[in-house]
Order: C-alpha cells, then sequence, then structure tokens
C-alpha cells in the first residue's frame, strides 16, 4: 500500500511539528480551538482512554453507531500507513485532499506570537474542525498519550468517559508508579458523566475510583462477556428478564471478550441517554468492526510469489505482549474454537499447529524491551530482530542481547538491516508459526512496503 503523492505532501505538511515532540498540555490546543471557533463544542464525544484496548474499543463503537443509523467520527492514533487513516467518517478514512484543507485552515489560525503547537495537537485539532464541519452525531475520540493533559481532553461534558485498561507504560511522562499513570488517565473523568471502567489493578482502581468520587461520575463496571457454544459472545441484557445479548467477536483473543463488554457497556450508558440503539445494530455493528494490525492474520505474498502465513500484531508494551502470547499459546489448545480454526484454514495453516514460534521483531528504543521479551519468548523460538525505519528504534544487535538474556534458550536469534531481510530468512524457518510484532510502526512499515 504505498503513500500517494498528496498524502507525501501531508506527510511533508505534518513534519515540520514533530520537531516539538511531545509536549502534554491543554494550554496550545485549546488556543487554537478558540481561534477555528470551537469545533469540539460542537461534537458529542465518546472519549476513551487506557493502555490496551483504546483501539478495539473504539472500533466497536464507531461500527455499532453506524450500524444504528448515526454519523459517527472516530480519532485514533496511531496511524498504520496514512494519517487519513486517524480521523474517519462511518468507518472511512478522510479523504486525503480535505485532510489537506482542513490541516491548512489549522495552520492559518496559529498565532504568529503564540507557542507551536505540536503536531499531536495540530492533527487533532484538524479532525474536531472536520467533525464539526461534518455535522456528526457523535465522535469517539481516543486518548493519545496519559489523559489528563492530552489534546484530546478538552471536552467538558462528554457522553460517556471509557477507560479500558492500565499497566506501566509511558511511565516516563506519566509517572514511575502505576498509582501515578492511572492518576492521568482518570483526568478523563469529568463530573456528572458516566464512566465505563475496566478490570484494573488494585492500585490503580484506588486512584480512578477515587477521581470518579470526586468529581462525581457514575462509574460502570461492564460484565465480562462469555462465549457460548456456538462461538457467539454472549453478554447480560440491558435490562432484567430479557435474554442475553448474542453477538459475533469479530477480533481474535480473550481479551476481546473484556474489549467488546466495554463497549457493549458504553452502548447500554447511551441508551439510558435516549439513544437509538437496537440489538439488531449491535450485532451488525459487531460483526463489521474492523481494526487492521492487531492480532491479524495475513496470508503474505512473499517476492518469489510463494504465500505465507503471518500473525500481525502490535504488541509494543508488556500487557499487550502478555495478550498475543496468551493467544499464541490459546491456539495450541485441543479444544480451539471452530471460528479460529475457519481463521487459520483462511491463511492456510491447519490444525494442531507447529509447537514453536518464529518471532520477527523491531522496537522502539522507548519501550520496555526485556519486559515485552519475557511476555513473548519460549525456549526453541527462533527471533529475528529488524529495524523500526523512520523512527527512534532500538537497534537491533542491542535487542539481541537483551532477548538472549531473558531467553538463552533461543533456537534462532538473528539481526537485519531491514525488514526485507528480516522476512526473507524468516519464512525459511520450519515448522512454525510466525508472528510479526513488536510495533505498529513496524506494521505500517510492513503494510506499506510489502503488501498490495
Amino acid at each position: 500500500m504505498p503513500v500517494e503523492p498528496l498524502e507525501q505532501g501531508i506527510n511533508q505538511q505534518l513534519k515540520q511539528y514533530s520537531r516539538f515532540g511531545v509536549h502534554l498540555g491543554l494550554e496550545r490546543i485549546e488556543r487554537l480551538l478558540t481561534a477555528l471557533g470551537n469545533p469540539h463544542h460542537q461534537v458529542p464525544i465518546i472519549h476513551v482512554a487506557g493502555t490496551n484496548g483504546k483501539g478495539s474499543v473504539c472500533a466497536y463503537l464507531s461500527s455499532v453507531l453506524a450500524a444504528a443509523g448515526y454519523r459517527v467520527g472516530r480519532y485514533t492514533s496511531p496511524h498504520l500507513v496514512s494519517w487519513c487513516e486517524r480521523i474517519c467518517l462511518n468507518g472511512q478514512p478522510i479523504a486525503p485532499e480535505t485532510l489537506a484543507k482542513m490541516l491548512t485552515a489549522v495552520e492559518a489560525a496559529i498565532a504568529p506570537d503564540a507557542e507551536t503547537p505540536t503536531q499531536f495537537e495540530v492533527i487533532t485539532a484538524a479532525a474536531w474542525l472536520f467533525f464539526a464541519q461534518q455535522k456528526v452525531d457523535v465522535a469517539v475520540i481516543e486518548v493519545g498519550l496519559g489523559g489528563r493533559l492530552d489534546a484530546t481532553n478538552v471536552v467538558d461534558t462528554p457522553l460517556v468517559s471509557v477507560i479500558t485498561s492500565l499497566s506501566r507504560e509511558h511511565w516516563q511522562r506519566l509517572g514511575p508508579t502505576l498509582a501515578d499513570i492511572a492518576g492521568e488517565k482518570a483526568g478523563v473523568l469529568k463530573t456528572g458523566c458516566p464512566a465505563v471502567v475496566g478490570p484494573l489493578p488494585d492500585d490503580a482502581e484506588a486512584v480512578v475510583l477515587a477521581r470518579a468520587q470526586a468529581v462525581g461520575a457514575t462509574v460502570i463496571r461492564p460484565a465480562i462477556a462469555e462465549l457460548d457454544a456456538t462461538g457467539l459472545v454472549s453478554h447480560p441484557p440491558y435490562q432484567t428478564g430479557q435474554a442475553p445479548l448474542l453477538y459475533p467477536l469479530p477480533f481474535v483473543g480473550a481479551h476481546q471478550q473484556i474489549n467488546s463488554a466495554m463497549a457493549i457497556a458504553t452502548l447500554y450508558a447511551l441508551r439510558d441517554q435516549g439513544w437509538h440503539i437496537t440489538d439488531a445494530a449491535i450485532q451488525t455493528g459487531m460483526a463489521q468492526a474492523q481494526w487492521p494490525g492487531r492480532l491479524q492474520w495475513l496470508n503474505w505474498q512473499a517476492p518469489n510469489g510463494q504465500h505465507y502465513p503471518w500473525l500481525i500484531d502490535g504488541a509494543h508494551n508488556p500487557a499487550a505482549a502478555t495478550a498475543l502470547r496468551q493467544y499464541r499459546d490459546d491456539l495450541q489448545h485441543p479444544n480451539l474454537a471452530a471460528r479460529e480454526i475457519v481463521r487459520l484454514q483462511q491463511v492456510g495453516l491447519s490444525f494442531p499447529l507447529p509447537a514453536k514460534t518464529t518471532w520477527l521483531m523491531g522496537m522502539l528504543s522507548t519501550k520496555d524491551h526485556a519486559d515485552v521479551f519475557a511476555a513473548l519468548l519460549r525456549p526453541g523460538d527462533r527471533l529475528h530482530l529488524v529495524p523500526v525505519p523512520g523512527h527512534t528504534t532500538m537497534p537491533p544487535a542491542d535487542l539481541k542481547a537483551i532477548a538472549l538474556q531473558v531467553c538463552p534458550e533461543l533456537a534462532v536469534c538473528k539481526t537485519y538491516e531491514t525488514l526485507a531481510a528480516g522476512l526473507s530468512e524468516a519464512i525459511a524457518d520450519p515448522d512454525t508459526v510466525k508472528v510479526l510484532c513488536g510495533s505498529l510502526y513496524l506494521i505500517g512499515h510492513f503494510f506499506q512496503t510489502q503488501t498490495q
């Protein structure tokens, strides 16, 4: 999926703001939005924070609300290939020419004597402007980093606030402890607004619940959905006396039972506010939800013309790596769900799968490398390490040293200068399940350079 010339122009348009780095705070975005006429005041939102699961929950919510007949905006980050992926209307990315116009309008609103906004603030302002101009009924907005000082946290009355999960990530900016991080994430909770809160570690939960009580936010703890005998997910009914809600689960991994339950709880909270969302719309929307690059099976065509099955996942932090490892282990279970066997057959795999794994990985320098390796690697696995192009990558040689400390019983541990070279070697590994992971930016590079 090569980047088109107009999108290359957008890349250059936004690149000039990347030098300002990550600079949390609301003053710049609020000043910018004021100059644009406060478009965020015109857009009802669902605000989704958390460490992992945010994207899946946003995908579920936007798909269901569109199926219910609403005009739905969705703002997420990061993107895989194109900046346009971040800003969607009813599931369709913003057109490059439209995004370019939004960015030009945002740039014109930047006061020359004021502090220059960051790249994330510029694209966030463009999203608000687009959603306001499109008169969306609702926008599903994903927090970029943290919550309290994130550029998306400029709305005082979200329809629903969501905190999906909490684990130790971005601690350099959010604080050294899980309680510190929880305090930043809990900054999205607002006075009198319902808050859907997922399963959290005890110390993080105490902070979040204290914040909810302090601002008078009604906390909703979703019931965990269960798989029924047919492979559908069974969620407790909206009202007592009704039958459980059954819906298909389009994304793989046991953690999606939690993520989907959080989405359903959010939709039920909207029902309580008068939104018309039928069970049929929920079932249709859940089935149609899409979220590429996260536990995605792909039948990849190599330069030699042959096809090789790959499992693609970002797994960019320890919690995400744990979820990936659990799914990988579940694939060996003798009672593997029929729907998973069908997915495997679609990419040319047959059950039972080989017990060993070939990992093709790259990671940014800021990540918790040892913890990610500890979650993923097992004795006898094969590990191929590559850089993440265009980003502050951890050198593959350094990753190799860490990996061998964590799991010295690896059958193979090699480094390469490019993803293409790593792919070429990894597909030759015999009798293994092949997984590409470690960074969403690496997944984006794979889609951009290695797929049609």
